[in-house]
């Protein structure tokens, strides 16, 4: 068995190996292992890895190697993120591994005041920016921004990105770069848009593949429950929660903002203060500040859509609770991602429905793996209460009783013509009857002479 590299044998600079003992980083994981050398040498590389994995680290510590200190206005190093969370806590952890360097980290985002960020950026500088590919486009055509000194382009989450709509941003941006770079691209998928950018942009790259989406991760235990509907697993959430001891610190994940809203109003009832829900349509502070709780432990509780799979990273999450079955299976990897983080422990729980057991075995099949099944607790009440979707669709059946009532009355009508011998299907009938013109009287005709004039 390979013996396991320390950080303190990769020869690094004093300021970043006392920074990593503060956070005490020991051994480099996988993606780290293999992205660092390679992106020191200064090739373009092309990382395949979930989030997890460590790989913020993996490409800020050789680039931090070699950034000396430097007073120039504009950007060496530009970071490109998908969300205003994963921004700001890619910024907070430069700033953690540069804590005993003088290097500038200015995160960049919408949601806020364009001006602050642009006197920040005209008067302070910055060394490096990580930004979001709207507010980052916005500033460059403004000119507000040069991004002609940047050395290391990062493009984080890149398949989120394009997901999100921000191909056209990125592509400008792309355009706007010098030519003369390192340019990092980290996916969890390889799609063709992704393709279609590495092939555009990057010069033979090296391409790193680790823990490639639909392989779960080992540290990660995974479970689930049938449940009927949508009211009973709010039951069963709230039985598993009750045990405080076993679900410390719970993500609970769940498709569209409305269900995100319900879910966070009906466990409130319960759980009052130990609960917080965020997602796109909540206030910038206010996610900011639902993440920060959540991370300090003040809430024990956090309810997510799934855009907020990718824009997390948060430490020592006890279980991930999949609310719903995502219809795409990939998305179950990212949000069972949030848990077992740099090779800590973690457990997930998913509840499906039996609308929702086509999509389980489609994850089950990515992941080449059976998740298994628990028994429902006996102490958990099986609801008769349906949501709106979960009811029978009284448009369907009101189409289907007119569709009805239409074929009974039509055969009755066409019986009865038939009995009569008077139907008629021949080109007379089929013809448009002929309109008879109104004589035109002589004020008509005055009338017609004037227009023509």
């Amino acid at each position: 068995m390979e013996e396991m590299i320390t950080f303190e044998e990769l020869n690094l600079p004093k300021a970043l190996n006392k920074a990593l003992a503060d956070l005490n980083f020991t051994h480099p994981t996988p993606i780290q292992k293999e992205a660092m050398p390679v992106i020191l040498s200064g090739k373009d590389v092309i990382g395949i890895a979930q989030t997890g994995t460590g790989k913020t680290l993996g490409y800020m510590l050789p680039i931090l190697q070699n950034l000396t200190f430097s007073v120039q206005i504009q950007p060496r190093v530009l970071i490109v993120a998908p969300t205003r969370e994963l921004v700001v806590q890619i910024a907070n952890r430069i700033e953690d591994f540069a804590k005993y360097m003088t290097i500038r980290v200015l995160p960049i985002f919408g949601g806020v005041n364009i001006a602050t960020q642009r006197e920040k950026l005209l008067h302070q500088g910055a060394d490096i920016i990580v930004a979001t590919p709207g507010r980052l486009f916005d500033l460059a055509v403004s000119n507000s921004l040069s991004l002609k000194q940047v050395k290391k382009l990062i493009i984080d989450e890149v398949d989120v990105m394009l997901d999100l709509g921000f191909r056209y941003q990125l592509t400008n941006i792309l355009e706007l770069l010098p030519t003369k770079k390192q340019s990092i691209l980290f996916s969890a998928t390889m799609t063709e848009e992704v393709e279609t950018i590495i092939d555009d942009f990057f010069i033979s790259p090296t391409k790193i593949s680790i823990a490639v989406s639909g392989t779960p991760l080992k540290n990660i235990h995974q479970t689930c429950y049938p449940v009927e509907n949508f009211y009973t697993k709010i039951n069963l959430l709230k039985y598993l929660l009750a045990d405080r001891s076993t679900f410390k610190k719970v993500l609970v994940f769940v498709t569209g903002k409305r269900y995100a809203d319900l879910i966070h109003q009906l466990l409130g009832e319960k759980y009052g203060d130990e609960i917080s829900v965020i997602h796109s349509n909540k206030a910038q502070n206010y996610r900011l500040r639902a993440i920060e709780e959540f991370d300090q432990g003040q809430v024990r509780i956090l309810v997510a859509t799934d855009i907020m799979a990718r824009g997390l990273d948060l430490n020592q999450i006890s279980h991930v609770i999949n609310f719903d079955t995502p219809h795409f299976p990939e998305n179950y990897m990212h949000r069972i991602g949030r848990t077992g983080r740099a090779e800590q422990e973690g457990s997930t729980i998913l509840f499906y429905t039996p609308k929702e057991e086509p999509s389980k075995v489609q994850i089950e099949e990515l992941m080449s793996y059976t998740i298994p099944v628990l028994d429902f607790p006996k102490d958990v009440v099986v609801s008769t209460q349906l949501t709106r979707e979960e009811k029978p669709d009284d448009n369907d059946m009101a189409t289907k009783n007119h569709k009805l009532k239409k074929l009974v009355i039509g055969e009755a009508f066409h019986e009865k013509k038939k009995k009569n011998q008077k139907v008629n299907l021949g080109p007379s009938y089929l013809s448009k009857p002929k309109k008879h013109k109104k004589p035109k009287t002589k004020g008509d005709k005055n009338a017609n002479r004037r227009k023509k004039r």
